[in-house]
C-alpha cells in the first residue's frame, strides 16, 4: 500500500489497456463476476489504500478481448502519472496488461472524449482446426466466405443511422443512432477480417452485425435483404450472434491523447498460418 505524508495535486491518469476476454465477464463492474474494471480497481485500491473509480472509453461483453481499451482515473498521490502502468502491471493477473500511463487534463474523459472505436472481428476459415487460432477467432469452414459480398453489405452501412436490428435487449442507452464512420471486409490467407468504426457501439450490435454478414458472405441471404432488414429495423429477422472470442476492440481514437501510435493504433496481431 502507498504511503501518502505530503500533500500532492490530484491528477487525472489514462491508461492503454490490452486484456484477454477469455475468462472475463465483459469489461464493467458486476456483482459476483469476474471483471477486468473489478480487476484493475481492485488494483488500484490495493496500492493507494482507498477505493477508486476507473472510467472506460465503452464496454466490452463476456469474452471480448481488447487490444487497445482506454481509461482513466483520478489520484492524488506523488507517483508520476507515466509510472502507473510498470505498477499496475506487478499486481494485475496476466491476462490483463497496461501497456502505457500518462497524465491528462482533468476536462479529458476517457468515455466522452472519445471520437471513435473500432472493433476487429476474426475468422478462421481452414476446415482442420488450429489451437493458436481458436482463442481469437471464429472457426468458420462450413461454407466458404465472400469477402466481396460481405464489404457490399457494409458499404451502405457508412454513414449515421438508426440501427435498431443490430441492439441486444436491456441496453441502457437512450436512442439506437450510430454513426458508422468505416467497414471492411479483407481476407489474409485462412483469415478473414470485419472491421467496423464508429462514434459508440450499440449493446451486442458488432456481434449481432457479423453474425448476419456471415449469412451474406455465405450466400443465405441477399446484399438487398441484408440493408432491408436494418433499415426497416426488423429486429426479429436477425437472429445469431457470432461467437464473443472472435471480437476484439481494436483502438479507441481521440483528438488529444497523449500516447504515441505505437502504444495504441494496431496492437492486436495477426496470425499468418501457411506461408
Amino acid at each position: 500500500m502507498l504511503s501518502s505524508h505530503q500533500p500532492t495535486q490530484t491528477c487525472r491518469v489514462a491508461l492503454v489497456i490490452q486484456y484477454l476476454g477469455t475468462h472475463f465477464h465483459g469489461w464493467q463492474r458486476q456483482p459476483q463476476q469476474r471483471t477486468v474494471q473489478e480487476e484493475i480497481e481492485t488494483a488500484l485500491s490495493h496500492i493507494l489504500g482507498h477505493p477508486v473509480t476507473l472510467y472506460g472509453a465503452g464496454r466490452t461483453d463476456a469474452g471480448v478481448h481488447a487490444a487497445a481499451q482506454v481509461a482513466h482515473f483520478n489520484v492524488t498521490s506523488p507517483i508520476p502519472a507515466y509510472k502507473w502502468a510498470n505498477i499496475l502491471n506487478s499486481y494485475l493477473p496476466k491476462d490483463i496488461l497496461i501497456r502505457a500511463s500518462a497524465q491528462v487534463n482533468h476536462n479529458w474523459h476517457a468515455r466522452f472524449s472519445a471520437i471513435y472505436r473500432r472493433y476487429r472481428y476474426t475468422f478462421y476459415t481452414e476446415k482442420l482446426p488450429n489451437l493458436f487460432a481458436s482463442a481469437f477467432s471464429w472457426h468458420y469452414y462450413h461454407e466458404p466466405l465472400d469477402e466481396s459480398l460481405i464489404q457490399a453489405a457494409l458499404e451502405p452501412l457508412i454513414g449515421k443511422h438508426h440501427l435498431a436490428a443490430f441492439r441486444r435487449a436491456n441496453s441502457a442507452r437512450q436512442h439506437s443512432w450510430v454513426e458508422v464512420q468505416a467497414a471492411e471486409c479483407y481476407r489474409t490467407g485462412p483469415f478473414l477480417y470485419i472491421e467496423i468504426q464508429a462514434d459508440g457501439f450499440l449493446y451486442g450490435m458488432v456481434r449481432l452485425l457479423v453474425g448476419m454478414l456471415v449469412q451474406v458472405g455465405c450466400r443465405q441471404l441477399t446484399l438487398t435483404s441484408f440493408t432491408d432488414v436494418w433499415k426497416d429495423q426488423r429486429r426479429q429477422e436477425v437472429k445469431y450472434a457470432a461467437p464473443a472470442h472472435g471480437l476484439c476492440l481494436l483502438r479507441v481514437g481521440y483528438p488529444d491523447f497523449p500516447f504515441p501510435p505505437e502504444i495504441w493504433f494496431e496492437t492486436q496481431p495477426k496470425l499468418i498460418f501457411g506461408q
